[in-house]
This record gives C-alpha cells, sequence and structure tokens, in this order.
C-alpha cells in the first residue's frame, strides 16, 4: 500500500456515504495522518445485509489515528446536510476536504426502472453532490489546503454507457459535471477533482450486482483510497481532472497492483464507463462464475415489432413494475386469445383481452384502476 506523508495531519475531511466500503476505505487513510473525519451517512442502526454504521466507522477512524464525528445524513435532506457541516466546524473548527462518494445505482433501462429509483439516483448522485458542496465551499474557502473530491466517472458520451441505464449513467455524469463546472468556477481556491477506478473494487454494490462469485475479478478498496490520498495531497492549483486510480499511484512509482487484488493474478474486470462495453463486461464476469444483474438485453432478441398490440404491452412495461405490484396486491393477468400470442403477465387483478376487442379501452381501465391506487 502508498505510504502515509503525514500532508493530511490535522486537517478535516467531510466524507459522505463514508461509513462503509470505499468512503471509509478514504476515510481510514485520512486517518493515518492524524486528520480529523466527518463521516457524514445514513446508516446509524445495523443493516441486516450490509457490515458497518457510522459510529462502528468512527470507532476503526480513531483506532487508525485520525479523530471521527459520525453524522447520521441523508444527503437528498438540505437541513440534515447544514447541520452535519455545522457541527463540523464547532468540533474542529472548519473543513479543508469534501470528498463526494454517496451514490445510488440500479443499472436497468429505461422502461423498466421505476421514477421512484430515477428520483432516488438523481437525488443522491447529482442533487446530493451538488447541495454537500453548495453547503462545504464556503468553509472550504477559509482552508489552507481546500478540495473537492468526486467519485465519478470521466465524460465518456460513447452511447453505449447509456442505452442500458440512461438513469444512472444521467446521474453519474451529474457528478462529474459538477466537477467540470466547479473546478472552473473555484479555479485558484478550490481543487475539484474526480476519481474512478479502472477496474471493478469490491463493495456491496458490486457483489449486489455480480453475485458472491465477482470478489475475485475485483480489486479492494484501498486502491482508491490510496489513490485519493496522493490527489487530496496536492495543491489546490492541481484541479479540473478526471483521474483513474491506476493512473494516479503509476505516477507515483506503484508497480506491483497484485498487492490490491482480491484474488492476486485472477483477471480483473474493467470497470464502467472507460473502454470496455457492458457486453464484454457481462461476458467476462459469467466467464469467472459471476452473475451479473445488470447483463444487457441480448442482441439477438426478438426486435420489437411495430404492431399495436407489443406497443400496447410495452407501455404497460413501463408503468407496472415492482412498487405497482406491492400498492395494489393483486394480479394483473394478461391472456391473448385468437391471432394474438400471449405477452406477458403480472401480478395485480385479471384483465382479459380477445383478439377482436379494444386493447385501448382495457388499458384505459388498467391506468384508471392504477391511478386510484394513488401511484
Amino acid at each position: 500500500m502508498l505510504q502515509n506523508t503525514g500532508k493530511l495531519a490535522g486537517l478535516t475531511l467531510f466524507i459522505t456515504g463514508a461509513s462503509r466500503g470505499i468512503g471509509k476505505a478514504i476515510a481510514l487513510k485520512a486517518a493515518r495522518d492524524g486528520a480529523n473525519v466527518v463521516i457524514a451517512a445514513k446508516t446509524a442502526e445495523p443493516h441486516p445485509k450490509l457490515p458497518g454504521t457510522i459510529y462502528t466507522a468512527a470507532q476503526e477512524v480513531e483506532a487508525a489515528g485520525g479523530r471521527a464525528l459520525p453524522c447520521v445524513v441523508d444527503i437528498r435532506d438540505e437541513q440534515q446536510i447544514g447541520e452535519a457541516v455545522q457541527k463540523a466546524v464547532d468540533t474542529f473548527g472548519g473543513i479543508d476536504i469534501l470528498v463526494n462518494n454517496a451514490s445510488a445505482i440500479s443499472l436497468t433501462g429505461t422502461l423498466s426502472t421505476p421514477m421512484k429509483k430515477v428520483d432516488l439516483m438523481l437525488g443522491i448522485n447529482l442533487r446530493g453532490t451538488y447541495l454537500t458542496s453548495k453547503l462545504v465551499i464556503p468553509h472550504l474557502l477559509k482552508s489552507r489546503s481546500p478540495h473537492i473530491l468526486n467519485l465519478s466517472p470521466p465524460l465518456n458520451l460513447n452511447p453505449v454507457w447509456f442505452k442500458n441505464h440512461t438513469a444512472y449513467t444521467m446521474a453519474k455524469y451529474g457528478m462529474s459535471m459538477c466537477v467540470l463546472g466547479m473546478a472552473e468556477e473555484f479555479r485558484g481556491q478550490i481543487a475539484v477533482n474526480a476519481l474512478w477506478p479502472k477496474t471493478a473494487i469490491q463493495t456491496a454494490a458490486m457483489d449486489m450486482l455480480g453475485g458472491s462469485d465477482i470478489g475475485k475479478q475485483c480489486r479492494t478498496a484501498d486502491i482508491i483510497a490510496d489513490a485519493a490520498y496522493v490527489i487530496l495531497s496536492q495543491p489546490k492549483d492541481y484541479t479540473g481532472h478526471f483521474l483513474v486510480d491506476e493512473d494516479v499511484l503509476k505516477q507515483q512509482g506503484v508497480r506491483d497492483f497484485d498487492q490490491y487484488a482480491i484474488q492476486p493474478g485472477h483477471p480483473l474486470l474493467p470497470d464502467f464507463f472507460l473502454d470496455e462495453a457492458p457486453e464484454l463486461l457481462a461476458q467476462q464476469m459469467e466467464q469467472h462464475g459471476a452473475t451479473p444483474a445488470f447483463k444487457p438485453p441480448s442482441s439477438s432478441a426478438t426486435p420489437a415489432s411495430g404492431g399495436p398490440i407489443e406497443s400496447t404491452f410495452d407501455t404497460i412495461k413501463g408503468v407496472i413494475n415492482e412498487d405497482v405490484v406491492k400498492a395494489t396486491q393483486a394480479i394483473y393477468q394478461f391472456d391473448l386469445s385468437g391471432k394474438l400470442k400471449p405477452t406477458m403477465a403480472f401480478m395485480s387483478g385479471k384483465l382479459r383481452i380477445k383478439g377482436d376487442m379494444s386493447l385501448a379501452i382495457k388499458l384505459d381501465k388498467l391506468m384508471g384502476r392504477m391511478n386510484k391506487a394513488k401511484l
């Protein structure tokens, strides 16, 4: 691992999503310098499936040599962020570094992504990053070593990174656009940069996306923490960069990257938004035993028909989802007869469609039922 140099000693870092994963790894790296760390995250009580809370993370930070301030923060809530920022200033005398790490992910297509998840991703990734930055910047302007570091990708506008999960890409690129704009807006005053992993990092989110066998294709969060440490040790005129962890560390003379591997010597999975296409990522995961939840649609799948039947059911797919199922607590069943082919069935109220009947009328009734459920 990259050796600590003491450059962050006495500085105060405000890190969102620092109760586990990459956020906590960055917090621990800074703590070994003797930094102060504000752990701004939602997890105050143990999660049944995810390790760690803001309090256990705080204990680890202090055990590593730093000072910790755990704060319950939903970064979509302006009041909660404002209160945490003020606690940080009251406790440590100011804020020197902001790490926008908190993020939400759903690698689903447009018709299969409920607006609840769209709002969650945009609310945390884009709005949360912007809002937290806005509230912390007045304090960074008073710092001797002011930095904002967003855990977000380079702005790669290749459509391949949009087609399978437009909402997630928009939300994540929103964080990167904050870097693009704020770096120029505060040039000479605050260093604003983005950091992204070259390969997949083993986190709870990655386990969810790739299954239990994904770990051997990943690196640990320590590689991100080491790269972040290098960036945050730079002067404030080092700004506006979209950086990749491996490249940052190579410039520091690091050559042994097996030290960061979960299983040294095993082929690694490239991360999103770089050069490998999603189809290749899914193929590599499957070759090594993982099951990607984000597997893109097969190019050999039956193409959408221009007929009214398929178009109608495409519309239905876009409005009946898991949230609708939970709200209605019944069964939507579509039985097609005549020359029509059976197409789909969803949970909630029974509806039969004959070949010579108006699908538009039946769909209107379905939409009316959903409206009554206040969805």
